[in-house]
């Protein structure tokens, strides 16, 4: 594990963990959820003999995206983003996964904040390095925002044939399409609906839940009612509260930490 001091952007923390790189690598962003066949993808690099490849995934709404102009072989020509529907090369995004040879390290500053996105994979297009594109098939989501992350463990939950899933944990109440971590305790006559509850949690009695994010060691006090509400951790919502829409995050976010988030729902 290489940690970061300060948070170093999607190249910057490739850059500080230069020292155990010696060859092509994989960079996989951790809010994605796929079926890429990692081992098909790097077939793919190596027989392209890629400087860099990316997975990609159509979208229907390209103008809220940035899509890639490719050309018949797979190469990537240019990054366009968000643009009008009659004017975009492609129906393709950025899918998150990354091969790439470890001379793309050269193109990032040490100890500095930068995107691989915005700043690292222009400027090797720009100098005509080998940039290739992978498309594949099945599932793609991005679990980056509230209601994309809801969804993809009711997907989950689905592809394992469950009607929710339970750590070690006293429950209580009834659960639906949800997901309680350890140490929790779901007091009687509490439901929760579409909901992901952390662990050491306290949800009291009678209390009604739906499409809510609730982080470590929080209390849901008595006959509280919540919809699409995000809990930070070691929050605490009080009785009787009625609370719809809302990011409940009393702790200040660290620097250099995303204020909004850019996500996409699942894609099939």
């Amino acid at each position: 594990v290489v940690k970061e001091e300060k948070p170093l952007g999607t190249a910057g923390a490739v850059k500080n963990a230069e020292k155990y790189i010696d060859g092509a690598f994989l960079v996989l962003n951790s809010d994605i959820i796929s079926s890429l066949n990692m081992r098909k993808f790097i077939q793919y690099h190596m027989k392209k003999k890629a400087f860099v490849t990316i997975s990609l995934w159509p979208v229907k709404n390209v103008e809220e995206y940035g899509v890639v102009d490719l050309q018949p072989d797979g190469r990537i020509m240019r990054f366009v983003e968000k643009p009008p529907r009659h004017e975009a090369p492609s129906n393709l995004i950025n899918a998150g996964a990354y091969c790439m040879e470890a001379e793309v390290l050269d193109y990032i500053p040490p100890k500095k904040f930068v995107s691989m996105e915005m700043e690292v994979f222009p400027k090797i297009i720009d100098d005509g390095k080998p940039f290739y594109g992978y498309t594949f098939d099945g599932y793609w989501i991005d679990v980056g925002r509230h209601s994309s992350y809801i969804e993809a463990t009711r997907v989950l939950l689905k592809k394992k044939g469950l009607k929710y899933f339970a750590g070690k944990s006293e429950i209580k109440g009834r659960l639906r399409e949800s997901t309680v971590g350890d140490r929790c305790i779901i007091h009687e006559g509490t439901m929760l609906n579409s909901c992901i509850i952390y662990n050491d949690c306290v949800i009291e009695k009678n209390v009604q839940m739906e499409n809510c994010i609730v982080a470590d060691n929080c209390i849901i006090e008595e006959s509280a009612r919540l919809k699409n509400v995000v809990v930070g951790e070691g929050e605490k919502i009080g009785k009787n509260a009625v609370i719809e829409d809302e990011k409940i995050w009393n702790k200040p976010l660290p620097a250099g930490y995303p204020r909004k988030q850019i996500g996409n729902p699942v894609r099939r």
